[in-house]
């Protein structure tokens, strides 16, 4: 059996993205078995499809970073993150709301983070988290989680995420949870 040791861990920037989107979707899709049975995730965004429309979207940020990680040469997890602006990433309703340094130090916006579920407790999530922040070296890192989403959230929890509030995309989109977490300027 791999072990979490035997990961290959690979950073791709904007041009080498387009050819993975397939197999990072594939990822995600496994990962959130519970969307991708819902007939009403596609509304709220919470599709293959609007995943392929997000992460072609965000390659125009500067410093876009994907990681993915390698189990014998098979895609088993992946995350993807840039750095961004607190106005960007916050929005009017909430960049007042969020710690000084979240404001005005280099924030990290932590797009996705997926691991198929064989894969999942085996440190593959904190592996690809601690890749993006080598990458992107930010001074904060903040993410959308669902509330539902109690896997996901006990990672980041382990990770130091904390809950910053709620947060929706769009006015009639679901309400993420907000989390924060204070990295520094040295990794």
């Amino acid at each position: 059996m791999t072990t979490s040791t035997d990961m290959v861990i690979r950073t791709y920037g904007p041009g080498k993205v387009p050819p993975m989107l397939d197999v990072v979707a594939d990822i995600w899709a496994d990962a959130h078995p519970e969307l991708v049975d819902n007939p009403g995730a596609e509304s709220q965004g919470l599709s293959v499809p609007a995943l392929h429309r997000q992460i072609t979207g965000h390659l125009k940020h500067q410093g876009f970073a994907l990681v993915v990680a390698y189990a014998g040469g098979t895609a088993v997890g992946f995350g993807y993150a840039f750095p961004c602006t607190a106005a960007y990433w916050f929005g009017p309703g909430l960049v007042d709301q969020v710690p000084e340094g979240a404001r005005t130090e280099r924030l990290m916006g932590l797009c996705e983070l997926a691991v198929r579920p064989p894969w999942q407790s085996r440190g593959i999530g904190s592996r690809i988290h601690g890749e993006l922040l080598k990458s992107i070296a930010p001074h904060w890192s903040s993410l959308l989680a669902l509330p539902s989403n109690r896997r996901g959230h006990d990672l980041y929890s382990r990770l130091g995420y904390q809950y910053a509030g709620p947060y929706r995309n769009t006015a009639d989109g679901p309400e993420f949870d907000l989390l924060l977490l204070r990295v520094g300027p040295d990794i």
